[in-house]
Order: structure tokens, then sequence, then C-alpha cells
């Protein structure tokens, strides 16, 4: 009788044993599963960090060569402008009054040194 005794003693602590190792094996392995999804969660936030101070940037000079451009463009329809008016009925006479330069009929330009 004292094998039967001690038999399921040993099972047991065999048993206790067996759950004891198979505890600590779970929770190394949620351990390893949660440092793993922190580390991926740490990822992601550093990458959309990132990925937002590079969208700030291209902003930033979106917006300064939209500025660029929308002054380019304001030239481009003043000289539209100025050229319309010249190439319209009496225009070879705006031309000329505009221009201080030229020298009046009968005068000489002196240049000096």
């Amino acid at each position: 009788m004292q094998n039967a005794v001690t038999k399921p003693a040993d099972a047991a602590s065999l048993a206790a044993l067996l759950q004891h190792q198979n505890d600590r094996r779970e929770l190394l392995c949620s351990t390893l599963a949660l440092t793993v999804k922190l580390g991926l969660t740490f990822l992601g936030v550093v990458s959309l960090v990132r990925l937002s101070m590079a969208y700030q940037e291209r902003l930033d000079r979106h917006g300064e060569m939209a500025a660029v451009v929308e002054v380019e463009t304001s030239k481009l329809q003043t000289l539209q402008q100025r050229f319309d008016t010249l190439f319209t009925l009496g225009g070879d006479e705006r031309l000329m009054d505009e221009q201080d330069q030229w020298i009046a009929p009968n005068r000489l330009r002196v240049i000096w040194r």
C-alpha cells in the first residue's frame, strides 16, 4: 500500500510540475508577444511622426511654390494686357508716349565721359 500512496503523490507533484512548466511557457510566450506588439506599436508611432513631419515640410514647400506661381501669374497677366494694348489701334503712339528716353526731333544726344 505504501507504493500506492506514493504514486499518487508523485503523480500529483509531476502534474504540478508540468502545470508550472506550462504556465512558465505561456508567460514567456505572452511576454514575447507583448514585446513584439509594443515594438510594432512603437515603430508605427515613429513612422507616423516622421510621415507627419515630411507632410508638413511638403505643405510648406507647396505654399512657397503657390506664392511664387501667383506672383508670376500676375506678372504674366500684366504683360499680356500691355502686349494687347500695344497691338490695338493707336498702340504705336502709346508706345512712343511711354518712352521717355527717345530723343526729340532736331535734338542732339550728348554723352559725357
